[in-house]
């Protein structure tokens, strides 16, 4: 297949890179698809290719820690990743599709070859890459630069007052009072709401799809939903998000969180009105924005939609791990090496028996985690205080459920029974443990690679852990397990944050859990930091691991378990006396067998043979 020279025109065009190179270039190429939401790669991952947009678009975004800033979007015929033809570095952004794209690319390793083989078509393509590169720099060095004098400037006060009193608020900010309250009595760990996109994006759907209901039941007229509707739809966009300004341990059960949404959303609706900030009369983050609602069924309801919207980056990336366990359990079928239980030698495997393992381990997280999102797919909107409707129209409960089903894109239910599922927090209890097993699972997993990397001299030196960084300040040469060292102290981490959120669900007394703001906290930066383990472990550990063939056979053919193998062709007192003489000699298994003439050189290099050695199979009478 080939590339629409249309296609290649328009590249050429805005790159300035001749027709003629492109089409010599990526002829070599293939072509890509991606599905809607799905990543091309991740912040920090190794480059592996560049590649050109053939159709849809391609977001680019920065920030690993929840709340990422969109830094560009790139449609068809726009070169993608071509920072990989100037170093073999990893992505400064991460970049995925929203509706879905085609790419086709070239390899890193096709790129090398160039450079090699066509290096006066390589560096004319190069240079153009250089300059249309340094472009964007300044474009976007000029954005941060305009974006930050904007969040500076000061553009006078306005007053607002709540059942305390009144405050002067700064006219550029679009939360209010309740807000600004809730900023000065929980100034606690510099996390705000900010910090987790989806948690904004969850407020954001509750309010738009109680407008929408609010609306079709009589209560809001068309203009306030209008508004209301267009200010969740920009939260949504990523805009704004910057206002979300309350620290994410708080108390009141997530009021200030509710609030600092209602204001958000009134005052950015006020604006799209036609009205100034504050102008409440108008557009009113209580009696409008909040119409129907309790912070009681709002909050629980959008940390839900947050769970199930991080649950999707958390799985794709969990599926990225397994995936490269399953290549390595492939690349390493036929290193037969030993097994060991209790730290003892065991009975020999091969190595990629013991990666398909690993790959299996993360496939049961991954269909754990999915049965656990399942649950919280039933909500208690409607509920508003304590699940018994009071201030909400008739029918509201069912109507919004299915509007905020609309907007989400989740089949969402009502909950059977509201002032239960308002007082219970049971479901995230089931998905932190869900968690939990598997931050066990993947450090688990870290385990054994830190062990079978010990050495390089001294260990078990069984495989190679790509070498990241010098392991000592002090000790020349040394290098680290750095990955797998991380992802532990990630799963141990989560494990925690399982205890907490135990905890934070068991204090629910009576109607309400005062103590879901934490549990949000936990589940939500564990899912994210999970994630974030799943993608660093697999592309810069698991993908570059090598195998020292040599010592897991040689292990093998000295471990005392090897005689294990040998009991159905020697017999049991045969084998135990070798095992006793090895033991005392420190001579080899293999070598004392065919010093003892007791199997042939043919006999037993059969028997060692990987695909003998690890399945049943038919042991020959002696």
């Amino acid at each position: 297949m080939k590339i629409e020279h249309s296609i290649i025109k328009h590249v050429s065009k805005t790159t300035g890179i001749s027709e003629d190179d492109l089409e010599i270039f990526f002829k070599e190429g293939v072509e890509q698809s991606y599905a809607p939401n799905e990543w091309l790669f991740q912040e920090s991952t190794p480059r592996k290719w560049a590649g050109i947009i053939l159709s849809g678009d391609v977001s680019l975004v920065r920030g690993l820690h929840g709340s990422t800033k969109h830094i560009a979007t790139m449609v068809e015929g726009s070169l993608i990743s071509e920072g990989t033809f100037l170093e073999d570095g990893a992505h400064s952004n991460g970049a995925y599709t929203r509706s879905g794209a085609v790419i086709w690319q070239i390899s890193r390793e096709k790129i090398e070859q160039y450079r090699e083989t066509k290096a006066e078509i390589f560096y004319r393509i190069v240079s153009r890459v250089a300059v249309g590169i340094s472009r964007r720099m300044r474009v976007l060095s000029r954005q941060l630069y305009e974006n930050r004098d904007e969040v500076q400037v000061i553009s006078g006060f306005r007053l607002e007052h709540d059942s305390l009193g009144q405050r002067e608020i700064c006219d550029s900010s679009y939360y209010g009072v309740q807000t600004q309250r809730a900023m000065e009595n929980f100034a606690i760990s510099g996390v705000f709401v900010c910090n987790f996109d989806h948690l904004v994006e969850g407020l954001a759907m509750v309010k738009k799809a109680a407008a929408l209901a609010n609306n079709e039941l009589g209560m809001l007229d068309e203009a306030k939903t209008k508004a209301i509707c267009a200010a969740c739809d920009e939260l949504l966009e990523g805009k704004f998000h910057e206002h979300f300004t309350v620290d994410m341990f708080q108390g009141g059960a997530g009021t200030s969180t509710n609030m600092n949404a209602n204001e958000v959303i009134a005052n950015r609706g006020l604006e799209l009105m036609g009205y100034r900030k504050g102008e409440y009369d108008q557009l009113h983050p209580n009696d409008h924005v909040n119409c129907s609602q309790s912070t009681n069924d709002a909050y629980p309801t959008a940390i839900k939609l947050a769970v199930l919207l991080s649950n999707r980056s958390l799985i794709s990336a969990m599926e990225e791990l397994r995936e490269a366990l399953g290549r390595k359990a492939v690349e390493f079928s036929d290193v037969l090496k030993m097994g060991r239980t209790e730290n003892q030698d065991a009975v020999p495997m091969t190595l990629g028996q013991e990666f398909s393992a690993y790959a299996m381990m993360v496939e049961s997280a991954i269909r754990a985690i999915e049965r656990a999102a399942y649950e919280f797919l039933d909500i208690n909107m409607g509920a508003t205080a304590i699940g018994t409707g009071i201030n909400s129209p008739a029918g509201y409960a069912n109507l919004v459920t299915s509007k905020l089903a609309e907007v989400s894109g989740f089949e969402l239910r009502r909950a059977k029974n509201l002032v239960e599922a308002t007082q219970n927090a049971g479901t995230f209890v089931q998905m932190s443990a869900t968690l939990k097993r598997a931050a066990v699972q993947i450090s688990k997993i870290c385990n054994d690679l830190r062990w079978m990397s010990s050495g390089p001299r001294c260990g078990l030196n069984e495989i190679n852990l790509p070498a990241m960084q010098p392991g000592s300040s002090i000790m020349p040469g040394k290098v680290n397990p750095v990955i797998p060292e991380l992802v532990n102290q990630i799963c141990y981490q989560v494990m925690g944050y399982d205890a907490v959120v135990s905890m934070a669900a068991e204090a629910s007394e009576l109607e309400l859990c005062m103590a879901e703001p934490i549990i949000a906290y936990d589940l939500l930066h564990g899912m994210m930091i999970l994630k974030n383990a799943c993608v660093t472990l697999a592309s810069r550990c698991i993908a570059g691991i090598e195998a020292n063939r040599d010592i897991c056979r040689g292990y093998v053919e000295n471990s005392i378990g090897l005689v294990t193998a040998m009991v159905p062709v020697i017999g049991y007192e045969k084998s135990a006396a070798i095992a006793k003489e090895a033991l005392k000699t420190g001579g080899s298994v293999y070598e004392l067998l065919l010093e003892r003439k007791l199997v042939s050189k043919e006999e037993l290099d059969e028997i060692l043979r990987p695909e003998n050695m690890t399945d049943p199979r038919e042991i020959p009478n002696k």
